[in-house]
């Protein structure tokens, strides 16, 4: 058990510094905090597109998340070099078999309109989530606790589900097994606590800045959906002394072209996912970072909807795009080409997790077209189903989509169509199953395969691909509960075998994120597997 901590925490603390080198890069000096004095402390973010949930049991995409973070904060957050440290909770003690754990809330912490945050209020939300009648899609995170799958699969009781708040202050949580990386998979939004008395007041109450309360170092002031979400300094955050900034706007600017020209002149502070034609020329720029993010960019296969029910066609498909090209022709920021799922960066005893699984396929023109061949005799098509590839509205993803276009009608043959459509819409389409071939990206919250490849459990809702595969779910279910960390890493690699020969979707590359900070910020964080965290940043000048 400590051999498997060690390499846990090693991992985490060698990532998040990676992460630290390549994000803030300013150095925070006596002159500076000075300097900072008579500056307006706000920044001004973008957030792409509208939040699709500022609910923290509903959320399941980056956007929101990066909002909630600001403003939830659980018993575990994250401080600067991305290190688990008690948040909400001021004492935790678990036992020896590392199956329960006992904590207990600050006597400090409160929620945004000033009254206490109780151990309650931490029972009442997990319990929330694995509600079935809730209807979160992240509520898989929560299985690890005792009863909790059983309760969400409608099952078991909420009676027997091992989260209990003793008193107001004290939470006692019990597992299934131990787990190395609990603290992390506490900073999760899903974990954060919601007051009790509001949602169970106003079951509409995340969806609109009116009323909304948090405990986190900010709190929503304003939402003009589609438009921008503003949020302040909470001063009823236990930990407001860390807190620098006033006000925090995140705009909802899609179109990359415009939200850089934003940037430039003064009207975004900051922006992620620059446009692919100028990061050559932005390199040398001291306001550029280029930061390791823990994902892969894909194209899902509905494979209960022709042609992608043949797994020869979803494997021809995977094989005729050339992800070099796309790497270094369109995207252009260092991502690396995917033959598998899992990123690296999962460091283990024999070496990388990504290294040592290798790559499950070369890309290869003639063999795609042979498979093609095959699968469609296999189905008695003369000819293949017209086939639509949809992707979430970014000018980005749209050159993406349109190589690939290109690419499967060179190397197949086969002339697809291209369609797309606002994030929050893209992501109500997608989950209802409503498309043959669709874009999709999945960031692992924290740095382990299983919480990569759980993205297509059988009974994952974030799975939209219609495929389940009982051997891979028993898979990732044995490697959450091994405790020797090379059994651990071997299952996982078992079963990213079993989904990459099944191939439910076509890997492209693996994430990094590129970023423009105005030079008047420093203290941004820039973690691996999150857009920048704010919290500590401070604004140093006009």
């Amino acid at each position: 058990m400590k051999k498997w901590l060690w390499i846990i925490a090693a991992v985490l603390l060698l990532s998040t510094a990676l992460a630290g080198c390549s994000g803030s890069g300013d150095k925070t000096s006596s002159n500076s905090k000075d300097s900072g004095k008579n500056v307006k402390q706000e920044i001004t973010l973008n957030a792409l597109s509208e939040p699709p949930s500022l609910d923290p049991a509903m959320a399941t995409d980056t956007t929101s998340g990066w909002v909630i973070d600001h403003i939830f904060e659980g018993l575990y957050t994250k401080d600067k070099n991305g290190k688990p440290v008690l948040g909400a909770a001021k004492d935790v003690k678990a036992s020896a078999d590392g199956k329960k754990y006992t904590f207990t809330i600050r006597d400090d912490a409160k929620w945004s309109d000033g009254s206490p945050v109780t151990a309650q209020d931490f029972e009442y939300e997990w319990k929330r989530v694995l509600n079935p009648a809730t209807g979160s899609q992240f509520a898989f995170y929560l299985y690890y606790i005792k009863g909790a799958e059983e309760y969400n699969k409608g099952k078991g009781s909420v009676d027997n589900v091992g989260v209990k708040a003793t008193d107001n202050k004290t939470l006692v949580v019990e597992l299934n097994a131990p787990l190395s990386y609990f603290k992390e998979l506490l900073t999760m939004w899903t974990f954060y606590p919601v007051k009790k008395e509001l949602a169970e007041a106003n079951k509409n109450w995340a969806a609109d800045a009116k009323g909304y309360v948090s405990n986190g170092p900010f709190k929503l002031s304003d939402w003009k959906h589609d438009s921008v979400v503003v949020a302040e300094k909470n001063e009823n955050y236990w930990n407001k002394q860390v807190v620098n900034l006033n006000k925090v706007t995140w705009k909802m600017v899609n179109d990359a072209t415009t939200y850089y020209q934003m940037y430039k002149t003064g009207e975004l502070d900051l922006i992620q996912t620059l446009p692919t034609d100028v990061i050559a020329q932005e390199k040398n720029n001291k306001d550029y970072k280029n930061v390791p993010y823990f994902g892969t960019y894909m194209y899902m296969f509905n494979v209960k909807k022709a042609p992608f029910t043949n797994a020869k066609i979803r494997r021809a498909f995977a094989l005729a795009i050339n992800r070099d090209a796309l790497t270094k022709n369109i995207t252009k920021a260092g991502e690396t080409p995917a033959y598998a799922f899992v990123p690296p960066g999962v460091k283990t005893s024999k070496g990388d997790f990504r290294k040592v699984g290798g790559k499950y396929f070369k890309e290869d023109p003639a063999e795609a077209k042979k498979l093609l061949k095959e699968g469609m005799a296999e189905e008695g098509w003369t000819q293949l189903p017209e086939v639509t590839l949809l992707y979430n509205t970014a000018e980005n993803n749209k050159k993406m989509a349109e190589a690939v276009q290109e690419m499967i009608a060179k190397n197949l043959g086969v002339n697809i169509k291209l369609a797309n459509q606002e994030w929050k819409t893209y992501l109500d389409t997608t989950a209802q199953g409503n498309f043959q071939m669709a874009r999709m990206g999945w960031i692992g919250i924290l740095l382990d395969p299983a919480v990569i490849l759980d993205y297509y459990l059988g009974d994952s809702p974030n799975n939209r691909t219609g495929w389940v595969n009982p051997k891979y779910d028993s898979l990732i279910a044995q490697a959450k509960i091994e405790q020797d960390p090379d059994k651990h890493f071997q299952l996982l690699h078992d079963a990213e075998k079993i989904l990459m020969e099944d191939l439910p979707f076509m890997p492209v590359y693996h994430y990094t994120n590129t970023y423009l900070t105005s030079p008047k910020f420093e203290g941004v964080v820039y973690p691996f597997n999150r857009y920048p965290t704010v919290k500590w940043a401070k604004k140093v000048s006009e």
